[in-house]
């Protein structure tokens, strides 16, 4: 017996992954400018990769109330699914304050750049709690 061809909805969110580990192994090797470039295009919450997921999940979270309240899913995955979108948008949110400066990154610096108007190196990680 023959498995039937997937959907084409399923085959688009398979193409889909496969190019983001695509598009992560050549951020990975990436020169700076490029990287940028990449992490500018992924973190633009209006028309970028996250804003975009974080409507998907969001729409999921739609899709999971609906069959939950018809009692076809259990009200945990409609929680779940809402408290990612939330949480997505949330990081978002806090990445976009950030997404300007990154696209700076892209342009090539012009000599006028004085090496004070660079933010200092630093090994600083900051954790946040929930």
């Amino acid at each position: 017996m023959t498995n039937p061809p997937p959907l084409t909805s399923v085959r688009l969110a398979d193409d889909i992954a496969r190019q983001l580990s695509q598009l992560t192994q050549l951020l990975a090797t990436s020169p700076p400018h490029e990287a940028a470039q990449i992490l500018g295009k992924v973190l633009d919450y209006d028309e970028g990769l996250l804003g975009r997921v974080t409507d998907l999940v969001a729409t999921g979270s739609r899709f999971a109330q609906d069959h939950s309240q018809r009692g076809i899913l259990h009200p945990e995955v409609w929680l779940a699914l809402g408290r990612a979108a939330n949480e997505l948008d949330s990081v978002g949110e806090d990445l976009n304050e950030h997404t300007g400066t990154i696209k700076q990154l892209a342009t090539p610096a012009t000599p006028s750049t004085s090496p004070a108007a660079r933010p200092a190196g630093s090994a600083m990680v900051v954790r946040r709690h929930r």
